[in-house]
This record gives structure tokens, C-alpha cells and sequence, in this order.
């Protein structure tokens, strides 16, 4: 049973429900910025290459169309989805940046430990007291 309450406690603590928190939080941050990109970036960049920017592409090898109309065989290097991606990380990135920054600046800062008291030192005080005892 060791083992099972270790594993318990280990779990249980806070850095680790705070990290797991944090995870399901990006998931689902992730989805907004990937929704914000494919629906509003990618379209504004598209404009600029006349098509859409997700579907950007440098095909290597032509393939066939078949009789369902769909391209087979083509060898292509997929830029535009890839690119979509740097811009999902570079939002989520400057995003996670300003939050870092804000709870910086929103933490206390620490206040420097109070000077130790002025007057005699330990050893100076036992000397006095032993002189006393002596008189």
C-alpha cells in the first residue's frame, strides 16, 4: 500500500492539478486561436495569393484524376497548411507571453528581510552578564 499512497500524494499535489488544469486549458485555447486563424487570418493571407491559404501547395509530381474527380498520385509539399500552423503557434505563444507577464507583474514582490536589530551582539550581552555575576 506504500506505494499506492505515494503515487496518491504525488498526485495530489498542487503543482500537478495546476499543470493538468493548464493542459485541458490549452486544448481548448488551441481550438479558438485554430478557429481564429483558419477563419479570419488564413482568408485575409489568402487574398493576397489568390487562393485559399490552407490549401497552398508546391506539387512536385502531377498525378491523375480520377473518374470521382479527385487528384491521385500528385506529390506535393504542403506550405500553406504548415504556415497556418507557425501563425497557430506564434498567436498561442504571444498569448501565453502576455499572461506570464501579467501575473509577474500581479505577484507580490517579495519585501527584503528586516535588518537584524541594532545594539550589542550576543556575545557582548553574555560578557555583561557574566560581569555582573562576578561583582
Amino acid at each position: 500500500m506504500g506505494f499506492l499512497k505515494e503515487f496518491k500524494d504525488f498526485a495530489m499535489k498542487g503543482n500537478l492539478v495546476d499543470i493538468a488544469v493548464g493542459f485541458v486549458m490549452g486544448a481548448a485555447f488551441n481550438k479558438v486561436v485554430s478557429s481564429f486563424t483558419g477563419g479570419i487570418v488564413s482568408p485575409l493571407i489568402g487574398l493576397l495569393f489568390k487562393s485559399d491559404f490552407n490549401d497552398l501547395k508546391y506539387v512536385i509530381t502531377e498525378g491523375t484524376v480520377n473518374d470521382a474527380g479527385e487528384t491521385v498520385g500528385e506529390i506535393a509539399v504542403l506550405y500553406g497548411a504548415f504556415l497556418t500552423n507557425v501563425i497557430d503557434f506564434l498567436i498561442v505563444a504571444f498569448v501565453m507571453f502576455m499572461i506570464v507577464k501579467g501575473v509577474n507583474k500581479m505577484k507580490k514582490k517579495e519585501e527584503p528581510a528586516p535588518e537584524a536589530p541594532k545594539g550589542p551582539t550576543q556575545e557582548e550581552l553574555l560578557a555583561e552578564i557574566r560581569d555582573l555575576l562576578k561583582k
